[in-house]
């Protein structure tokens, strides 16, 4: 008989009808499939007469299975949930990774002239069919109802079923400490993070919740004392600043180009807004003997004009950083300026800057939000009439004094963490043996060098997939592919790296401006020669851990145990790695199109920085994007280049192969390896130096 790679199935007539190919095999999550084969299966549900099954691109899902089906001719009505009837049958007879992820009911399917399925004009999946998984139901319970309404709060869905995975639909890290913290609040119950990763489901999670202690202490506005504290981030920055004197090093700035019919005096009202809303803004930091405080300037007794600079364009680039180099005056001066330039008629840029005493990479959308919000306001002759927020920064700093606890009693918070960090970062190495240019000096300049760092899509996709085989974020994956890459450059076995966690920990906190972030110390054993898939296991575990005890700041981290302090490099580790996971903050001004200008020459406040932001096109892979940053101090701009390069065929390769021991895993192309065993060809000594 010939074979035709068609496959067929009787109807009960005496028909055959078309039931796809069989050869259309496609990769999803790292797995071979048929989608005739799914095919087949759901073609046996009695209410489909048609069924046809293709990879999409769907947002937030990426490459995912979608199911089309269309009902019997003789069919009198189909079922009203016949989408999720299917999903239901389907999960009973097929493997979790074949499962379509939406089911779409059609009249009739396309076809093309020769009577197949014409999958080019398959209509998209709705959002909602994508947001409900192939083998979600509704919520039974009240508690899975609440939760599944946190899930699609904050993954920005229309609904979620109880059986949906977070990860899945595009949770990570950041979303899932943005996940406790929502359901602290409505359920006044305590999770883990970690019991979000173990338990990723509403069901699973409504499960966890009857086994759950009470909510932790909530925040709320706080009775001011006289004085009222820095927070421990906040405190560590006055001492340095106190220490090495005024300096731009911690400053956040943003230049902004404005092309339009920009209000200025409707802008300058609305800066005033702003800075009038969030009391960090107008908050000066004085000693009272040798302990600093918070002391919160009334917004009437600021001079908040803006005035508009005319700067030629020649020379914007060196007034812009000028701008941006002025350091602030943290006792007498409010941590935050702008300045409005004009470039032309049309044309402006406003420079804001604010020391990180203030605030903090995820305080630019909140800021941006509310400029926006205030100058619309101010264009059309009235205040902003927004919610008032719930806290202040120095209710923030008062109650993280009230969360923790003293470091003295053993029930508190912060012993209970503390302990924990004793155990995690015993016997860590003190800095990192890494393939320098030159020695450290006594002290740190600060002054780095950038290189882009590129992933393509292929690779991209292939990470993706390993990260869901391992229940880990794509944030854990690139922490373990630069462990392994600094392992491989001679580095030891035992590799601590920073990693900065939002430190929002509680929702009231999620529209304020003021410095938040954390840094945890996440260290990564390659000791014994593992495979890939067993690092990314040790890291998953070892993180998780860490951010079930991410309370305690760093700061006071540092001065707790007390690491071997130097001037040249930073305590407890020297590398950070950075996922922007977080949405990028826009300026939106009515008649005015806003962008943002390219940074300046970048800080280097560690020896090496790696920063990495995911791509997406349809809701598909496609490709990682960033910068490798290292110091000055201690590298050549051309190495940053090749550690990027390097760190790019490491995930590559694992990508490929997680399964091999790290000793197979190569740095080197086969290019690189011919020119090692022939010792001629190097014409870059950072190539050289980094093998």
């Amino acid at each position: 008989m010939y074979r035709t790679g068609d496959l067929a199935r009787w109807t009960r007539d005496g028909t055959i009808v078309f039931a796809g190919r069989a050869d259309d095999q496609v990769k999803i999550r790292g797995f071979r499939v048929e989608p005739g084969e799914i095919e087949a299966v759901l073609a046996a549900h009695p209410a489909v007469g048609r069924v046809a099954v293709v990879i999409r691109d769907t947002a937030p899902v990426g490459r995912a299975l979608v199911a089309y089906v269309v009902p019997p001719v003789d069919s009198e009505g189909a079922d009203r949930d016949l989408a999720g009837a299917i999903r239901r049958f389907a999960a009973a007879r097929l493997p979790e990774y074949m499962l379509p992820t939406a089911v779409v009911v059609l009249d009739k399917l396309p076809v093309t002239p020769h009577g197949k399925v014409d999958k080019t004009a398959l209509p998209a999946p709705g959002r909602a069919a994508v947001a409900v998984g192939p083998a979600s139901r509704g919520p039974a319970t009240v508690h899975e109802e609440i939760i599944c309404g946190a899930f699609a709060e904050i993954l920005g869905l229309d609904r979620v079923g109880a059986e949906d995975n977070f990860f899945d639909l595009g949770g990570h890290s950041l979303l899932a400490i943005r996940l406790v913290s929502r359901i602290r609040a409505v359920l006044g119950a305590e999770l883990s993070v970690r019991g979000v990763f173990d338990a990723p489901t509403p069901a699973a999670l409504a499960v966890r919740l009857a086994q759950s202690g009470p909510a932790r202490l909530r925040l709320a506005p706080w009775a001011r004392p006289d004085r009222v504290p820095l927070s421990f981030a906040q405190q560590r920055l006055w001492f340095l600043w106190r220490l090495e004197g005024p300096s731009a090093t911690y400053n956040i700035q943003a230049a902004v180009r404005l092309a339009g019919e920009l209000d200025s005096h409707a802008l300058a009202e609305a800066l005033a807004d702003v800075v009038g809303r969030h009391e960090v803004l107008r908050t000066v930091f004085p000693a009272d003997g040798t302990q600093p405080y918070q002391a919160i300037v009334d917004a009437s007794e600021l001079d908040l004009e803006l005035p508009v600079t005319e700067v030629p364009r020649a020379d914007l680039a060196e007034v812009i950083a000028a701008t941006v180099r002025q350091p602030f005056d943290l006792a007498t001066e409010v941590p935050w300026r702008a300045r409005l330039l004009r470039v032309g008629s049309d044309e402006h840029v406003l420079v804001l800057v604010m020391h990180h005493i203030a605030g903090d990479g995820w305080s630019v959308r909140p800021l941006a939000r509310d400029i926006s919000v205030a100058y619309a306001a101010r264009r059309a002759g009235r205040a902003p009439d927004w919610e008032p927020l719930p806290v202040q920064y120095a209710d923030y700093a008062l109650w993280q004094r009230a969360l923790l606890g003293e470091e003295d009693d053993p029930g508190s918070l912060q012993a209970r963490q503390v302990a924990y960090w004793r155990q995690a970062l015993a016997g860590a190495p003190a800095e990192l043996d890494l393939p320098y240019d030159r020695v450290r000096s006594a002290t740190a300049s600060y002054q780095g060098h950038g290189a882009p760092l590129t992933v393509p899509a292929e690779c991209h996709a292939q990470l993706t997939a390993l990260t869901r085989a391992h229940g880990v974020t794509m944030f854990m994956l690139l922490q373990a592919g630069l462990a392994v890459l600094l392992f491989k450059l001679g580095a030891g076995e035992d590799i601590p790296i920073g990693s900065p966690v939002a430190g929002r920990t509680d929702e009231a906190l999620d529209d304020l401006v003021g410095f938040f972030v954390n840094t945890l110390v996440l260290r990564t054993d390659l000791s014994g020669d593992p495979s890939f898939d067993e690092v990314l296991d040790r890291v998953r575990d070892a993180g998780l851990g860490a951010l079930a005890h991410q309370d305690v700041p760093f700061e006071r981290l540092v001065e707790i145990l007390a690491p071997a302090r130097s001037a040249a490099r930073h305590p407890l580790f020297q590398v950070m790695v950075t996922v922007q996971n977080n949405a990028p903050a826009v300026l939106e001004l009515r008649d005015v199109a806003a962008g943002l200008l390219p940074p300046g020459p970048p800080a280097a406040k560690f020896d090496l920085d790696v920063a990495v932001a995911e791509l997406f096109a349809e809701g598909a892979p496609a490709g990682l994007r960033g910068t490798v940053t290292v110091a000055a101090d201690l590298f050549d701009p051309a190495t940053a280049e090749v550690f990027a390069q390097r760190l790019a065929r490491v995930l590559a390769v694992v990508a490929a192969c997680p399964d091999a021991p790290l000793h197979e895993v190569d740095v080197l192309t086969e290019a690189e390896r011919q020119q090692v065993l022939s010792g001629s060809g190097w014409d870059d000594p950072a190539e050289r130096r980094l093998l």
